[in-house]
């Protein structure tokens, strides 16, 4: 029983973190408790019966060291020691050292212990022991002891718990800072002269780009880095010899010769291109009653005139308009004259193709505003046109 008591309360003191550490240097404490006492079988019986005890006590503890601490203890127990099995009271009373382990995960210690039982006795004793901090000045007392007696050889266990209170001032030891290297090129800040080097970038000493091939041009820019010493280069590390466009591309492999030194090139030394849709949109607005444009010189038609010739491949639609006001057949009449009227106009003054444009009146079909009010009748009395193409622009160097 003894023996299963011991490792219940070993594994109540490792089994669970749930509290925050109790205390650093400087820290002192004043705690109560409560004990359970069991004595070595060898005098449990006739003619001492001394059995296993209950009791009660204090200690005061002083750290006076981050990892070291030192306390006094007295405590009262009832046992029952005598022949007929009368109950008797024992005092003990010593010291003890304490090495707390880091983060004060437990402590270890070990001291000195005068009892009095059935006789004065002197004992030594070690344990495992931890302080859960409740808050900034309470704290819950766990430990579990072993009491070897100098006068007889016998081996007692007790397990404590118990209540601290502290009243010391604390100090931490200082924490060294872990160094920073904010490029992760493997050179610390404060030695790092090239504090934005790119990651993947081999470095010196001085977290800057190296230049392995020593012809002038660092790495991370160098796009022939392996040039021979001594060979004229470029901006990009390339011999002038063998690269005259500078792109990175030598010239018995650069099937673009002169290519703009902005341009991102293939590996075959040309601009690489990207489709890029581009949008362009017309709205011309009419007079009410009216398909006569009245400005067909205005700068949206000669934008839109401009994009289609860019892009001859393209095609359009012109849909024509009416307010709600009249008869439906007469607005479907109305905004064919005015879809019409635009596409003469691209036509004969602009010169678009005409297989390019298709005219289309809608009426009153496609109202921008339903609402029966000169405003409202002004915006739905229009013209719009919409062309699409898709053009290639260069993908440029980062």
């Amino acid at each position: 029983m003894k023996k299963l008591t011991l490792a219940a309360s070993i594994m109540a003191i490792l089994s669970t973190q749930a509290f925050a550490e109790a205390g650093k240097q400087g820290d002192e404490w004043l705690a109560g408790f409560a004990e359970y006492y069991s004595t070595d079988q060898e005098i449990a019986g006739f003619p001492t019966y001394v059995s296993d005890a209950v009791g009660f006590g204090g200690e005061f503890g002083f750290r006076f060291k981050p990892q070291w601490a030192a306390r006094l203890e007295l405590s009262k127990l009832d046992v029952n020691a005598a022949p007929l099995g009368s109950d008797s009271t024992a005092y003990r009373v010593g010291f003890d050292a304490l090495y707390f382990l880091k983060n004060d995960l437990m402590y270890a210690f070990g001291g000195y212990k005068h009892v009095d039982i059935t006789d004065s006795g002197n004992m030594l004793n070690i344990g495992l022991g931890k302080h859960w901090a409740l808050n900034d000045k309470w704290r819950l007392i766990t430990e579990v002891a072993s009491y070897y007696n100098l006068d007889n050889g016998t081996v007692d266990m007790g397990v404590k718990l118990g209540f601290g209170y502290s009243f010391g001032s604390t100090t931490s030891e200082p924490v060294a800072a872990m160094p920073k290297d904010s490029d992760r090129d493997g050179v610390y800040d404060a030695q790092d002269q090239c504090p934005n080097t790119p990651v993947g970038t081999v470095v010196d000493a001085t977290g800057c780009s190296v230049d392995s091939d020593n012809d002038g041009v660092l790495n991370d820019t160098d796009q022939c880095p392996n040039t021979p010493a001594g060979t004229p280069v470029g901006a990009k590390g390339c011999p002038l010899s063998e690269d005259a466009d500078e792109d990175g591309v030598l010239d018995n492999v650069d099937q673009c010769a002169n290519t703009p030194i902005t341009d991102k090139v293939d590996a075959v030394g040309c601009s690489i291109f990207m489709e890029e849709e581009v949008v362009q949109n017309l709205v011309v607005p009419f007079a009410n009653n009216s398909s006569i444009i009245k400005d067909p010189n205005s700068a949206e038609i000669q934008e839109f005139a401009e994009f289609m010739k860019r892009f001859p491949s393209t095609d359009t639609v012109i849909e024509g308009h009416a307010s709600a006001p009249g008869a439906d057949s007469y607005n479907l009449m109305l905004s064919q004259k005015r879809a019409d009227a635009v596409r003469k106009l691209l036509i004969d003054k602009y010169g678009i193709a005409a297989e390019r444009i298709t005219a289309v009146g809608y009426g009153e079909t496609q109202l921008l505003d339903t609402a029966n009010t000169p405003e409202a009748h002004a915006k739905n009395r229009r013209l719009t046109a919409k062309v699409t193409a898709s053009k290639r622009v260069k993908v440029l160097k980062q």
